[in-house]
């Protein structure tokens, strides 16, 4: 196996599978810039590791952040976006603007992150999104309309830049995971009952940890992977089997 290239960035690193993915990246010997609003937070995570503040919605500040990370690391050998935001807005009190805020954050960030990653990348790099089981069931856990919207927008936006990167041999996959235990989804999961009926969806009766799902992000970022492309990795203790 070709020994792999070690520079990365990692979207929403300050807290969650973000923070989770940097932190195992680095200590596996990687070159991470660590992108994330919360520069304090990304610092924290990424020790004496580059921190890039960028908001993904936001298309300059997107490119101005990678032509950065260019700066600092020379290139780009792994992509993982794992920065966005959830929503539980009930479907008929959904606004527009939610709908759009949440769009914004997920897909656009999420391709905006992916065009000027792979500007950056060669052949052999890699990269990963970061979906939901949400966008594979339509919701149905904490999540509703626009949530479950964004992250299947996410699982066809992944296969697309498969489509086009695959030429290029940049490898281009999606992780969809199941209910995490992070901050991100505190609110609901603070309901003992919510809780309870989530984790008995799954096999395990567990959420999953974002050391977890780190884990296979980092898997499908390795040469490991090599042959993995377009694909999407449920990782949701069992959850969408039944």
């Amino acid at each position: 196996m070709v020994e792999a290239r070690k520079r990365a960035v990692v979207t929403g690193a300050g807290s969650g599978i973000g923070a989770a993915t940097a932190k195992l990246l680095i200590a596996r010997g990687w070159q991470v810039a660590c992108l994330d609003r919360d520069v304090v937070a990304a610092k924290k995570t990424g020790g004496t590791a580059p921190v890039i503040a960028v908001d993904v919605a936001d298309e300059a500040a997107v490119v101005r952040a990678f032509a950065e990370a260019q700066s600092i690391l020379g290139g780009l050998d792994a992509l993982a976006t794992c920065a966005g935001i959830y929503d539980t807005t009930p479907f008929f009190e959904v606004t527009a603007e939610i709908y759009r805020r949440i769009h914004d954050v997920n897909v656009i960030g999420t391709f905006l992150c992916l065009r000027e990653g792979a500007k950056l990348m060669a052949a052999g790099a890699r990269i990963c999104t970061v979906s939901s089981v949400a966008g594979l069931r339509g919701g149905g856990l904490a999540g509703t309309a626009a949530y479950a919207s964004s992250k299947g927008a996410i699982l066809a936006l992944t296969k697309n830049a498969a489509r086009v990167m695959g030429p290029k041999g940049i490898s281009v996959n999606t992780i969809a995971p199941g209910m995490i235990d992070t901050p991100f989804a505190a609110a609901p999961l603070s309901d003992p009952v919510t809780r309870q009926r989530i984790e008995a969806m799954t096999s395990f009766n567990r959420l999953g940890t974002a050391e977890e799902i780190a884990e296979a992000i980092c898997w499908l970022l390795s040469p490991e992977a090599s042959y993995v492309h377009g694909a999407t990795l449920v990782a949701d203790g069992g959850m969408v089997m039944y």
